[in-house]
């Protein structure tokens, strides 16, 4: 039976669809997951996709939080289930409490849409073990809210638990620390802001190097 990869969608959503064909050409079978619906429907991993959740109104994924799936997702992420969160997908991690940090406005405001490399930090989340430490992958970057921010104390724990799992290597947005994606303290939790789910084919994208996060929760979940 193959994996079964839930891909959530809001009002707002954007890139489901596009996350939901990652999963396609990654092996698994992509799930989709209604926001109004308190129900993950047995899948083995979630993805939270990028967008303007619910417009985006009062803050990015301060809506999304309290959608009944998230109650769901949360449940899950406590019992180990691998989450990724894409973009505004990442804001709604951080907003449920499933990752620290904060996604800000960008350094001088502007909105940055171009192809980015990130240097993979670690290898050793649910979403990156298809990748070696110290790799260069080249993804696109498409937000105005992106420029990660925590407080020292919480930076100083993510380096020093090796939780930061991607980095800019030209750090478009001025997000702290260079920091493009980090994990939860188990490593199943993975947020990140640019899109790996556009760079899953060199045809469509600027590279497939971004296929090999959805392959490493793949095995995941089978070697869970």
């Amino acid at each position: 039976m193959s994996t079964r990869v839930g891909v959530i969608t809001f009002p707002g959503s954007l890139d489901d669809v596009d996350a939901a064909r990652a999963v396609r050409l990654a092996g698994a079978e992509p799930v989709n997951l209604w926001h109004a619906d308190a129900d993950l429907k047995g899948v083995d991993a979630v993805i939270v996709p990028g967008g303007f959740s619910y417009g985006d109104y009062l803050r990015c994924g301060a809506i999304a939080k309290f959608a009944p799936v998230m109650g769901e997702v949360v449940d899950a992420a406590e019992k180990g289930m691998p989450v990724l969160g894409i973009c505004n997908g990442f804001q709604v991690l951080c907003e449920a409490g499933l990752l620290p940090g904060a996604l800000t406005r960008n350094a001088g405001l502007h909105f940055v849409c171009k192809d980015i490399w990130l240097e993979v930090a670690s290898s050793d989340s649910a979403w990156s073990t298809r990748y070696d430490e110290g790799a260069d992958i080249l993804v696109p970057l498409k937000s105005g809210e992106g420029r990660f921010q925590a407080s020292d104390e919480v930076l100083d724990e993510l380096e020093g638990e090796g939780r930061v799992v991607f980095r800019y290597r030209d750090n478009p947005n001025g997000s702290q620390r260079n920091i493009a994606g980090i994990s939860s303290a188990n490593g199943r939790v993975v947020g990140l802001m640019p899109h790996p789910e556009h760079a899953t084919e060199a045809l469509t994208g600027p590279s497939d190097d971004g296929l090999g996060i959805f392959l490493s929760a793949l095995d995941a979940v089978l070697t869970a």
